[in-house]
């Protein structure tokens, strides 16, 4: 039997049958389950279009914020980051914002910035960040460090290091 996988007829034989099946494995399995996926998608973007529209009637500055890059006087870390602790129920005493200098490097601008949230739960951590960021596109974490406070079971701190790139 080891002299039966050793022999180069076996493999001279192999290869054609298997890139003879090889297409008709694509023919009678890929394909379907690609057409059954794309009438999938076709069905989930006709449902989700009331709730893209309702969401463009209540917020319709987000087409123009993911559209427009945003000139160099408009951002702003302090209104950015009051924007979203607000929206997300952060008290004002909850968190800290210390921004960097603007820095020019080979002509991209960019700024940094730290921002710390103490005794808040991890949902509010997941939904300030992913908030800020689908808000302000050009806005990137770098770091984000979580640590669990002793004097609750849902209590965090959170500190992330921003760089928004103008």
């Amino acid at each position: 039997m080891k002299d039966f996988y050793k022999n180069t007829l076996f493999y001279y034989m192999l290869a054609p049958v298997v890139l003879a099946l090889w297409p008709l494995f694509l023919w009678l399995v890929y394909l379907p389950a690609v057409e059954k996926g794309w009438e999938r998608e076709k069905d989930y973007y006709t449902r989700s279009q009331p709730v893209i529209e309702e969401i463009l009637s209540l917020d319709p500055e987000r087409l123009h914020i993911a559209d427009s890059k945003t000139p160099a006087g408009q951002f702003d870390y302090a209104n950015a980051v009051q924007k979203v602790a607000s929206l997300q129920r952060i008290p004002a005493g909850n968190y800290k914002l210390a921004s960097g200098m603007l820095i020019t490097t080979s002509g991209q601008k960019s700024q940094s910035a730290r921002v710390s949230l103490k005794d808040v739960n991890i949902a509010q951590i997941a939904s300030f960040l992913s908030t800020i960021q689908l808000h302000w596109p050009d806005l990137q974490c770098n770091t984000l460090k979580v640590t669990k406070r002793k004097d609750s079971t849902d209590s965090w701190d959170a500190d992330f290091d921003f760089k928004y790139y103008f």
